[in-house]
């Protein structure tokens, strides 16, 4: 099973209530750990898009193609692209570009976004939430699969026998379809035939089986072979429990507290983060020990090809964040493995 890390570039008070970094300072501090997990002997990193002061990460090709020029092996993956507010066309030729400069290494992990600052920001309505991703990923795949395109649409102007410049070298681009839980998506991407990514940030992964088990069915219906299934979840690990509790608990409630106040939830508490710490829960925080079992666990309950830990859901100290990649490359993922 592959193992790697993801980061929004989370610019938060440092251990949360520590100075705030800028985004610069943030996303180079990205760059060194994505460096550090390709050292760890891990497998894949990735980098998501949002539009928030608290997230410095607003175009993940331009910071994979940094972190493309000091690396040579890792896979390098959007966390996700919101295709539903980007132009497919230049969506294709960012990573297309990217995939270029790397080797080979590019993903694209297309999502539908769980923030909705894009929308308004590209001059979409949400009202066609929906309508805007199911487009837009029909057009991102034919551009992949096609030379030249020729197509119309709702959303952007149409192309006529046009082929989409740079083409990737040896292989389509790899384009993956990541979901929060919802059962359209996941039937939509084993329709496609598409690998599915799925972010688990609340409640027990083991609820998520029916999902995969829709998914496999749905890759069945369309007549595809199987495809990868991956599983985006927040953890730390540190040598000790009590360690990785004190590093990660305070930024980790701190910025979940944040987001949930915009969206009605209370304030994350100490009794929720132990129940989510927990065996059958969905934070993967504690020692190499621990998380490897929990990791484990879990790859064969959902049948997992590939593991994301998210560190950063709140701002923890750049050096402690290192000690966690090189304990999850040194420790973790060999007895995962």
């Amino acid at each position: 099973m592959e193992l790697g890390l993801t980061t929004f570039a989370e610019v938060h008070p440092v251990g949360g209530d520590g100075p705030v970094p800028t985004a610069g300072e943030r996303l180079r501090q990205v760059v060194e750990e994505a460096v550090a997990t390709e050292q760890a002997g891990l497998d894949v990193y990735g980098v998501g898009e949002h539009h928030r002061k608290d997230f410095a990460a607003s175009s993940p090709a331009v910071v994979l193609a940094a972190i493309a020029s000091r690396t040579e092996r890792i896979q390098l993956t959007s966390a996700v692209t919101v295709l539903s507010s980007a132009d497919p066309v230049r969506a294709y030729q960012d990573f297309a570009t990217l995939d270029g400069l790397s080797g080979g290494r590019a993903e694209l992990m297309a999502g539908r976004g769980s923030f909705i600052e894009s929308f308004p920001l590209f001059g979409y309505d949400l009202s066609d939430y929906d309508e805007l991703f199911e487009e837009k990923l029909a057009l991102l795949l034919k551009i992949r699969e096609e030379e030249p395109v020729t197509w119309s649409g709702r959303f952007r102007a149409p192309l006529n026998d046009v082929i989409v410049y740079p083409r990737t070298e040896n292989r389509p681009l790899p384009v993956w379809i990541a979901v929060g839980g919802s059962p359209e998506s996941v039937v939509r991407a084993g329709l496609l035939g598409l690998p599915l990514a799925i972010a688990i940030i609340g409640g027990q992964p083991a609820r998520f089986k029916p999902l995969v088990e829709l998914y496999h069915r749905a890759l069945e219906q369309g007549g595809h072979d199987k495809q990868p299934v991956a599983v985006h979840a927040h953890g730390y690990v540190a040598e000790t429990d009590a360690q990785a509790v004190n590093d990660f608990y305070k930024p980790y409630a701190r910025a979940m507290s944040g987001i949930g106040k915009e969206r009605g939830w209370g304030p994350m508490t100490r009794e929720q983060f132990d129940a989510l710490r927990s065996q059958s829960g969905s934070l993967f925080v504690g020692t190499p020990d621990y998380v490897a079992g929990k990791i484990a666990d879990v790859r064969d309950t959902l049948g997992l090809d590939r593991f994301m830990l998210h560190t950063s859901v709140g701002t923890i100290e750049h050096e402690k964040v290192l000690n966690n990649i090189t304990l999850l490359g040194e420790k973790v993922a060999p007895q995962v493995r």
